[in-house]
């Protein structure tokens, strides 16, 4: 029989799998833990597959498959399991290590707690960093600048429309000064993130340059640069804590621009079902009409001020000069496109394409993203604009920037350092403005899944066009996995409806790729009880399904047992529970409806999202349970899938409605649309799976960990009139059913 802590692995060394069995053995003694199976099975796949990647003799893979999908639910362990795994092999091989989550938040979680505790109970030493955007760090130079600002009252260089204005007052003027005092003490290193207090997005905002507004080596305050100090780790690091955001800006710029290069890295995604949707964030591309015809318009403005201050530097004034010829035809063509696309968009309206969301903003999306003919070579005319724009603006940028390198220049250094912090401002604006008016003038190449385009008409009378893949699989594909060393793709739910063929679409994956799912933590059968209720209604009909959960709700808050009744245990003792009460809402409107008519009816505490930071409801939800009061949270989407609440903070998670897509999200329509066309279902392709896992995400806020006990209720009787709605609960954890017949 084998030791219950054997891996096995079949294609390492001798010397690896022993480093790794020792390895996980001394974290189990150093814990106090019990070897865990779907731990355990974790770390031999990744170990399994990483051996069996096949390199030449400098290195580089020679092997096809070098990504693997791994689910494991919560409480398997997974982190520790992939780190154990990884760390030694990719170190063997010459391999950095690229570990990217979901959230800034995970982040700080994996580099202060997890990957330290695997550290210190195995005694490995590999080199860590935390690698963030560039926006997350202070900038010496702007700090410097908004604290004289300060101590002037003057608004500083801030010139067009919607660019940040900071005029500091005297608290946001305090801060400035605590954070310079802590820079120079060295008890800060300017992460955002490790500021002890809150820091307003309009403060930051002003105290954080992009990089076409950072001046690199040519700064004078280089040597104390936060962002430039952060990076340098990363140079010497074994391992790179990064987030899913970072991982595609690193990836838009060529790869290995901020991280490792992908050839050179072994790649592990937690939260791996989120890369997909980060992606299409990233691909993705828009333009406000009004907003940027006003910013060329002050642009010029600012270019005729430069006049003056630069008088004896001819080059700068010429340059200047041919940004602002550009830049009036650019204006000229913008208020042509104005009203060609209104009428556009009024038209679809009027075809009953007309799409409502929040905010009552109307929306047109190009049906199969062919833009009209005349839209089209507006477009294009556009695009020969800005491209044009874009080649004066960076040769304003470059004059500018080697004016910063002349320590003798006639116009003062301060004066040059705003002036090309505006320019880099300029140069990302007319960038993003480029890849928009391309997009929206090139076709799509044929047989490919086509653009989505659409139109919205917002509130203040502009309209905005936007651009997106449908979907980031090929881009994916192309920029990472086809490179990438070895990649591991792991969450607790990356199958939907009992596969992994949605996952592997939506990120671009060969689907040839090994995909497991290893043994969870819970016995979900005697921890959590699904319960399904007849309300007497609907959400087809959404008047009576509001009605109905404004009458039921109430009594479902707290029943009489909120957990499930277990072996051993009296139902008496399950009715004195005061767990809190997660209750998830697929409408904004239907919870605002909920809280308008239950808020002061309720003998307990109702926090309620954008009320307030999740943070502080969290927080607030937390001391109430403490202090044995009752606590109910009501949450959209993001709640469902980011509310982390164990043991007795969450012993019931009410889902007032499926979670299906709103039927008219452009990217969604557009995806639809391409499906149909080829023929498929996008109900059965699209819409179900990912309704089913955005079902499994809420029902896993309930368990936690493996001793949390609790209750599901669901009140939307579709998962039992519906045809379809014996797939979803199948997809659901085994909890013990409950369903309520009408």
């Amino acid at each position: 029989m084998n030791n219950a802590n054997e891996i096995k692995p079949i294609s390492l060394s001798d010397q690896d799998k022993a480093t790794i069995q020792n390895a996980y053995r001394a974290f189990l003694t150093a814990r106090s833990l019990r070897p865990r199976l779907g731990q355990r099975q974790m770390i031999g796949h990744i170990a399994s597959f990483l051996g069996a990647i096949e390199r030449d003799e400098e290195g580089q893979r020679l092997s096809e498959n070098n990504v693997i999908a791994i689910e494991a639910g919560t409480g398997t362990g997974k982190t520790v399991a992939y780190l154990l795994s990884v760390l030694s092999l990719a170190k063997s091989v010459g391999k950095k290590v690229v570990v990217s989550t979901g959230t800034v938040a995970l982040q700080g979680q994996l580099l202060d707690r997890d990957i330290p505790d695997v550290m210190a109970a195995t005694g490995w030493d590999y080199k860590l960093a935390l690698a963030k955007g560039r926006g997350r760090y202070l900038c010496p130079l702007r700090l410097q600048q908004s604290s004289e600002t300060a101590k002037a009252q003057d608004a500083g260089l801030f010139l067009f429309e919607d660019e940040l204005t900071f005029q500091p007052d005297p608290q946001s003027a305090e801060t400035l000064q605590a954070m310079a005092e802590a820079l120079q003490t060295g008890s800060w290193d300017g992460d955002r993130d490790a500021w002890p207090e809150a820091v307003p997005a309009q403060t930051w905002q002003a105290l954080t340059v992009d990089r076409n507004q950072c001046a690199g080596r040519r700064c004078r305050l280089i040597a104390e640069c936060c962002f430039f100090k952060a990076r340098e780790s990363l140079e010497n690091a074994d391992c790179i804590v990064a987030n899913h955001d970072l991982v595609m800006a690193d990836l838009s710029l060529g790869g290995g621009a901020i991280l490792s290069a992908p050839e050179d890295t072994v790649y592990i995604f937690d939260e791996a079902h989120r890369l997909g949707d980060t992606a299409l964030n990233h691909f993705a591309s828009q333009c406000r009409l009004k907003v940027t015809a006003q910013w060329l318009e002050q642009m010029q403005k600012t270019l005729k001020a430069m006049a003056t201050p630069f008088a004896e530097m001819p080059d700068i004034i010429h340059r200047g000069t041919e940004l602002d010829e550009i830049s009036l035809l650019a204006r000229q063509l913008l208020q042509q496109a104005t009203p060609l696309f209104q009428d556009m968009l009024e038209r679809g309206i009027a075809n009953e394409n007309r799409q409502n969301f929040g905010n009552n903003q109307a929306r047109y999306r190009y049906p199969r993203g062919i833009v009209d003919e005349p839209c089209r070579s507006l477009s294009e005319d556009l695009t020969a604009v800005f491209v044009r724009l874009n080649g004066r603006m960076e040769n304003l940028h470059s004059a500018l920037e080697e004016a910063l390198e002349n320590a003798h220049q006639p116009v003062p250094r301060v004066d040059i350092e705003q002036y090309f912090q505006i320019a880099g401002q300029w140069l990302g604006r007319a960038n993003a403005a480029t890849e928009l008016w391309s997009a929206m003038a090139h076709p799509d190449p044929a047989g490919q899944a086509p653009m989505a385009r659409w139109l919205t008409h917002e509130d203040n009378g502009d309209i905005r066009l936007s651009v997106s893949p449908i979907s980031a699989g090929m881009r994916l594909n192309e920029l990472l996995w086809q490179r990438a060393y070895g990649a591991i793709t792991t969450s607790a739910t990356l199958r939907v409806l009992g596969d992994f063929e949605r996952f592997k679409s939506d990120s671009g994956l060969a689907p040839s790729i090994p995909c497991e799912a290893v043994a969870g933590a819970f016995d979900y059968a005697n921890a959590g009880l699904l319960v399904i209720p007849d309300i007497g209604a609907e959400p087809s009909d959404a008047r009576a399904h509001t009605q109905a959960l404004i009458e039921h709700l109430p009594d479902l808050l707290y029943p009489t047992s909120i957990t499930p009744v277990m072996d051993g245990e009296s139902e008496q003792n399950q009715s004195s529970s005061v767990g809190g009460v997660l209750v998830l809402f697929a409408s904004r409107r239907q919870m605002e409806e909920l809280v308008d008519a239950l808020a002061d009816k309720l003998p307990w505490q109702l926090l309620v999202q954008g009320e307030l930071s999740t943070g502080e409801i969290v927080t607030r939800h937390r001391a109430s349970i403490d202090q044995g009061e009752r606590s109910v949270i009501f949450g959209l989407a993001s709640f469902a899938e980011g509310m982390d609440l164990p043991g007795v903070y969450c012993q019931h998670v009410i889902i007032a409605k499926l979670p299906f897509a709103v039927p008219d999200d452009p990217l969604q329509a557009a995806l639809a649309e391409w499906i149909e066309s080829k023929g498929g279902n996008a109900f059965r392709e699209i819409t179900l799976p990912d309704a089913a896992l955005r079902l499994i995400q809420a029902c896993g806020r309930l368990l936690r960990h493996e001793d949390d006990r609790g209750r599901v209720t669901i009140l939307d009787r579709r998962l039992i009139s519906k045809s379809y709605g014996r797939q979803l609960l199948d997809s659901l954890p085994p909890f013990k059913q409950i369903i309520e017949r009408a």
